[in-house]
């Protein structure tokens, strides 16, 4: 997550991920969310630039982002799995 540091970026990617695994119906973990909030708000964050945008370094809009990520990684791992 850009801007912010290692302890905001867990609680935030914690929170993106466990909304985001709420949102899709995925019965996820603790470690799970947080790293699907880390590692979506990365994949989203490039997404997000491929088409020129570019979101702020605050708790808030990389949430945002996290979520999106984090919806986006569940989404692409059923089709994956075929679920």
């Amino acid at each position: 997550m850009q801007g912010l540091g290692l302890l905001a970026a867990i609680i935030v990617g914690g929170l993106a991920g466990w909304i985001g695994s709420r949102i899709m119906g995925a019965n996820t973990g603790l470690f799970v969310n947080i790293g699907l909030g880390i590692l979506g708000a990365v994949v989203a964050n490039f997404l997000l630039r491929l088409i020129g945008i570019s979101a702020s370094p605050t708790w808030i809009a990389q949430g945002a982002v996290g979520l999106l990520g984090a919806c986006i990684l569940i989404a692409g791992w059923r089709m994956i799995r075929g679920k």
